[in-house]
C-alpha cells in the first residue's frame, strides 16, 4: 500500500445508518480519506467517476440506482468494494473471498474491524481477479426468482393507448414530467418514472446511460465524443444521439 492516503466512497440512503458508519470508520480507520458520503445512487455514481475512490461501503438496495451499478463503476476505476446489506448472508456467502467483502446491518464496529482489515491486505495485493463478473454474479443471486419484468408499455398517443412490446423499445428518456418511449417507427409519453423503469427491466438488455436515459444494448452502434468531449451514443438505423454522464461512461470502457 503506498503512502498516499486511501480514498473512501460511502453510499447509505438511511441518513442515521450512514452516520453510524461514518463514525465507526473513522474509529477502525482514521487514516481512510472520506471523499463522499452519499445518499442515492445517483449521486454515488458521480463520486465515483470524478474521484475514483480506493474503497468503496455501498448499500446494496437504494432507491433508482442501486449499490450494484455503483460497483461496477468503483470496480471499473480500479477500487474495491464492501456491501453492505439487510439481507440474510446466504445471497452473498460465495464472495467473501476475492475483493468483494459484505456487512450485514445492523453493521457493527467489530464486525467493520475485520472487514477494513480484509481490504488492508488486499490493497496491498496486486489487483486480480474478475471483480466486474462477481458483482454482475452477485445481481443475479439477489433478484428474486419469479420476480416480474415489463413486457407491455401502456402509452398514450392522443385519445387512444398503445400497447408497445417492450421487444419494440430503442430507449427510454425523461422529457419534462414524462418518459419517452422511443421505438423504430414512433414514440409515445408515459408517466412512469425512469428510476420505476428500471426496476421492471432486463439490466443485460437495458443500460441506463444518463440520469433519464435507459437504452437497449443492443441498438448502440458507437460511442463518440463530441465538440465539448462529452460521450454520445449512436444507435443503429436512428438518427437521434443519446447524452452519456460521466457517472456511466465506464460502461464503454475496454467494449
Amino acid at each position: 500500500m503506498s503512502d498516499a492516503p486511501v480514498t473512501a466512497l460511502i453510499a447509505e440512503d438511511e441518513a442515521p445508518q450512514r452516520a453510524a458508519l461514518l463514525d465507526m470508520l473513522e474509529s477502525v480507520w482514521p487514516a481512510l480519506q472520506v471523499i463522499a458520503a452519499c445518499e442515492d445512487g445517483i449521486s454515488a455514481l458521480q463520486a465515483a467517476a470524478e474521484h475514483r475512490p480506493r474503497v468503496a461501503f455501498l448499500d446494496i438496495r437504494m432507491p433508482g440506482v442501486g449499490g450494484l451499478d455503483v460497483a461496477r463503476a468503483v470496480v471499473a476505476g480500479g477500487g474495491l468494494v464492501v456491501f453492505t446489506t439487510a439481507y440474510d448472508e446466504y445471497a452473498i456467502r460465495a464472495f467473501e473471498a476475492g475483493a468483494v467483502d459484505y456487512l450485514l446491518k445492523p453493521v457493527t464496529e467489530a464486525r467493520l474491524h475485520v472487514a477494513v482489515e480484509r481490504l488492508q491486505a488486499r490493497l496491498r495485493q496486486p489487483a486480480g481477479g474478475n471483480l466486474q463478473a462477481l458483482v454482475n454474479d452477485l445481481e443475479a443471486r439477489l433478484r428474486p426468482a419469479g420476480e416480474r419484468q415489463i413486457r407491455w408499455i401502456s402509452a398514450s398517443i392522443g385519445d387512444h393507448v398503445r400497447m408497445i412490446g417492450i421487444d419494440e423499445v430503442l430507449f427510454f428518456q425523461a422529457q419534462d414530467k414524462y418518459v419517452r418511449v422511443v421505438t423504430a417507427d414512433g414514440e409515445a409519453l408515459i408517466r412512469t418514472p425512469v428510476k420505476e423503469l428500471l426496476a421492471g427491466l432486463d439490466p443485460d438488455v437495458f443500460w441506463q446511460v444518463h440520469r433519464g436515459t435507459v437504452v437497449r444494448v443492443s441498438t448502440i452502434d458507437r460511442v463518440r465524443r463530441d465538440e465539448l468531449g462529452k460521450a454520445r451514443i449512436e444507435l443503429r438505423g436512428h438518427r437521434e444521439s443519446l447524452p452519456v454522464s460521466a457517472a456511466f461512461v465506464h460502461r464503454f470502457r475496454g467494449m
